[in-house]
């Protein structure tokens, strides 16, 4: 197997792009990143995507976006794994360079939510929950997260309060991301004023629908260099699943998929959690981040909660989290947030993010979530040089 490096990146605003296509979206990305990398041609592109067809009425978005961005001929497919999709396409272009079977790999995730109404986009998303046990009983993601974060709150004995530090930790960063769909601190009071969605879960919890498009391209690290004196390498990458169904689980508050995951990524990389600079988590909504938190060996079982209460994951805690606004603040288009976080990771190795720099930063680490948390795939980044 081969090292693999990122050699190129590029992202849309995420927002409500009434305006534009599909195809455009993700044109926008891929050609950004194309001339990040300096290529004008990949052996393949790859596209995370979950809900084109339920949402905008277009599959085969394989031929159709390697078609529009000029690449036709190329290999093509898309890759779903409902909002894990986005990093299941950068680990299938990983194992391809890895491999050795192809040398340079464009990996797109596009979504576009907002076309819709907002009941037609809640149904499309449910269909990541299992069908026969938890959809045909009318539960939704908000719902099951309600239930999760009711219960965690009974095991552990926390308030709803306890959980404001994760919305305004990503608001506050993301203020300061033009890419952000959200660029407006918030505080402790508007957490609290928030109107409630399913108890006890209200807005200031859960991120939000929206359209965007951000895209990578991956090559072998020999060669890397000589495209992008910048590059940064994939050190670890794995893909973990658990049942879709929550009530199959052995232990609903712990996310094995994702402990399995970040310890698969861990192993490959050759470090442990102290060694991660920084942390992109799936924050879709605020219970997430905490049992992310915990499953990926931050913070023992109950004490997830507390990194956010204490601060310590603000771009100068002990282990920063959501840099760019993470899905709360900078938005969820659900097949392209995994690939958001590669970018916006790639930016802080790279010394690039500006005001959202965590300094010194040389090993991030992402994780993207489908389902809740049935798919898991965690990577971890190293800068080279």
């Amino acid at each position: 197997m081969r090292d693999v490096s990122i050699i190129g990146i590029g992202q849309t605003e995420v927002g409500e792009h009434w305006g534009k296509s599909l195809r455009h979206l993700a044109g926008d990305a891929v050609l950004a990143a194309m001339r990040d990398a300096g290529i004008e041609r990949a052996d393949a592109l790859y596209v995370g995507n979950m809900l084109s067809g339920e949402l905008n009425g277009q599959e085969h978005l394989g031929a159709l976006i390697a078609d529009f961005v000029g690449l036709r001929g190329v290999e093509a497919v898309k890759i779903e794994a409902a909002c894990g999709s986005g990093a299941a396409a950068v680990r299938m272009g990983y194992l391809a360079v890895a491999s050795g079977l192809l040398d340079v790999v464009i990996v797109v995730g596009v979504e576009k939510m907002t076309d819709q109404k907002g009941a037609v986009t809640t149904a499309g998303l449910a269909m990541a929950a299992d069908a026969e046990y938890e959809v045909v009983n009318g539960i939704s993601f908000v719902s099951l997260n309600a239930l999760l974060m009711q219960r965690y709150m009974h095991e552990y004995g926390v308030q709803h309060e306890d959980f404001a530090g994760f919305p305004i930790n990503a608001h506050k960063n993301a203020a300061t991301n033009p890419y952000a769909m959200f660029r407006k601190p918030i505080s402790l009071e508007t957490f609290k004023r928030a109107r409630m969605v399913a108890a006890p879960i209200n807005l200031m919890d859960s991120s939000p629908v929206a359209d965007g498009a951000a895209a990578v391209v991956l090559a072998p690290s020999e060669v890397a260099r000589r495209f992008q004196p910048a590059s940064v390498r994939i050190i670890g990458s794995a893909n973990a699943t658990d049942s879709l169904a929550v009530h199959d689980r052995r232990d609903p508050l712990f996310l094995s998929a994702a402990a399995l995951s970040a310890q698969k990524a861990y192993r490959q990389a050759g470090i442990g959690p102290n060694d991660v600079d920084f942390f992109e988590l799936h924050d879709a909504f605020s219970i997430t981040a905490a049992l992310s938190l915990e499953a990926a060996g931050f913070a023992e079982r109950g004490r997830g909660v507390y990194l956010a209460k204490d601060g310590e994951i603000a771009l100068d805690g002990r282990i920063p989290i959501c840099t760019f606004g993470g899905l709360k603040a900078r938005g969820h288009p659900v097949g392209a947030t995994g690939v958001y976080q590669i970018v916006e990771a790639v930016l802080q190795l790279r010394h690039l993010a500006g005001p959202n720099q965590v300094k010194n930063a040389r090993i991030g680490m992402t994780q993207n979530i489908g389902g809740s948390g049935a798919t898991v795939i965690t990577h971890i980044l190293a800068a080279e040089g």
